[in-house]
């Protein structure tokens, strides 16, 4: 074959150093400004003799040193509060964001999903019954979605079948968002992108590069194997960036692709994500412009994030492997929810000083020293957190992980409605659903100017990981978004039945079974 011609470089190199000279001269404009009048005072002083330049000086009359004086000041003053406003970290804004709403045609009702799973021969009637009783447990409502290949007997697994379900709930986010915002992708200059399972190459970050046509120069990152609990991670890794890079835009993408991670062996506790795991996505945009301020809905006060990975038993609780077939899954274990409630203790424990009144500060403290000192039985003080936050936004893992949430932090049903409404309506959206909990907070219209929102996120390794946003801004009631057709019917009675049970009970079955 012919060898292809070499591409002209010439004229776009010259194009791109006028491009960079000019940036460069606007971005430096007060220094070139102060050359010529720096270089003016040092010929004078050269040609004038540095001692009768300062006698001169010193001959000056009261009002001209009145006026030096005054003009040495103002640029005191101007070079404090420079300092001051470079030195202090960049606001991040949230402009807005989007949540993907999957088509009735990817709905999977109760009789139907019991259907399909009774036609895939891999599955033995005691999986079949026990993923029965997980569903009717779970919380999930009729109308949550499987991604097409799911939909196939047995389920489509293929690389190019998980690649059109990325397609498919990824563009769908952000072209909403691009419509919301009248953001041109080629403003674009930070995009993150995570999704657990799913690492496909190119990555997640290039499919989005080469459909939307970004900049060559964008910086693009793809987070994998982080999690549920990887929405809040994106978010810090974009908070860092922009605090390097000023007027500067970044985009969020948080996703879990379903479509290669349907487990079709009998191992009950790597049966669970089946039961509670849906599609979504949920795009975000974040800026660190001040002038974007007055457009922004929400402002990043604090990020904390909480690794339980150094002991054995939290890094093996989430665990993708192989069953003893050669079936690969995800594997939850036992301790699941003892090793989540000490990662949220010492989140709560870090965030506490961070968010919480002083009245409550002082309390915990006082119960705590008492603990040390007189009766170390006594039960530890829980900072009532109600007084820090109007709104929650806890990852909808499942319902077990709500009320051992609601529980421990004496929330009210209320407060928890988001998640469990999120959980009831998508499903388990992984690290979406943070942003499908936010989103049902506003499509109910009770998001007001100076409220506080706290996400809380539990992800595999082990992690606990908290976002905490001030609204800028009253949010008006949307009339679109993932909640727009059925919000009228929310909330719903879930009736009471508990599903830690079956998940504490995991282990003794598995070895039963087997």
């Amino acid at each position: 074959m012919p060898a292809s011609p070499a591409p002209e470089f010439s004229t776009p190199v010259k194009f791109k150093y006028v491009k960079l000279g000019y940036q460069y001269l606007v971005n430096h404009f007060l220094t070139f400004l102060f050359i010529p009048i720096i270089a003016t005072l040092t010929l004078h002083l050269i040609r004038t003799g540095p001692e009768e330049y300062f006698h001169s000086l010193w001959r000056m009359s009261p009002q001209y040193v009145d006026i030096l004086h005054a003009i040495c000041s103002v640029f005191l003053v101007v070079i404090v509060c420079t300092v001051y406003f470079m030195s202090r970290p960049r606001p991040v804004f949230l402009l807005d964001y989007s949540c993907y709403n999957p088509p009735k045609s990817c709905r999977v009702p109760f009789a139907k999903f019991m259907e399909h799973i009774h036609h895939i021969p891999s599955f033995d009637e005691k999986s079949v019954q026990f993923q029965m009783h997980i569903l009717e447990r779970s919380g999930l409502s009729e109308e949550t979605c499987l991604p097409p290949a799911s939909h196939y007997i047995p389920p489509k697994i293929t690389i190019e079948a998980s690649r059109a379900e990325a397609r498919l709930v990824i563009f769908s986010a952000i072209d909403d968002l691009l419509k919301k915002t009248g953001l041109k992708p080629k403003d674009i200059d930070i995009l993150i992108v995570n999704c657990s399972l799913f690492s496909p190459t190119p990555s997640l970050s290039a499919m989005i590069v080469n459909k939307y046509k970004l900049r060559s120069n964008i910086r693009s990152f793809n987070l994998s194997g982080m999690g549920c609990s990887a929405g809040p991670i994106s978010v810090d890794l974009a908070r860092d960036i922009l605090q390097a890079h000023p007027d500067s835009k970044a985009l969020v993408v948080s996703t879990e692709i379903i479509t290669p991670n349907f487990y079709t062996g009998n191992q009950r506790s790597m049966l669970l994500p089946n039961c509670l795991f849906r599609m979504g996505a949920a795009a975000v945009l974040l800026s660190n412009r001040r002038r974007d301020a007055h457009r922004a809905k929400y402002r990043l006060l604090h990020i904390v994030r909480t690794h339980r990975g150094a002991g054995d038993k939290a890094y093996h609780c989430v665990y993708e492997e192989e069953d003893k077939d050669g079936v690969s899954g995800i594997s939850l274990s036992k301790d699941l929810m003892a090793i989540a409630g000490e990662a949220l203790k010492s989140n709560i424990t870090t965030i506490g000083p961070l968010v919480l009144p002083v009245s409550e500060q002082l309390l915990f403290l006082l119960t705590l020293i008492a603990r040390r000192l007189i009766n170390h039985k006594w039960k530890p003080y829980i900072p009532d957190f109600k007084q820090a936050f109007e709104h929650f936004c806890i990852h909808a893992g499942g319902r077990a992980v709500i009320d051992e949430i609601q529980k421990n932090l004496h929330l009210s049903a209320e407060h928890v409605e988001a998640s469990r409404m999120a959980l009831h309506r998508f499903g388990n959206t992984s690290s979406s659903s943070l942003w499908y909990e936010l989103s049902y907070v506003e499509a109910k219209g009770r998001m007001r100017r100076g409220d506080r929102v706290w996400q809380i996120g539990f992800g595999s390794g082990f992690k606990c990981n908290s976002a905490v946003w001030k609204c800028l801004r009253t949010v008006q009631t949307p009339t679109d978004g993932p909640w727009a057709e059925c919000i009228h019917r929310y909330p719903v009675d879930i009736p009471s039945r508990r599903l830690e049970a079956l998940i504490l009970s995991l282990t003794p079955m598995q070895t039963k079974n087997n």
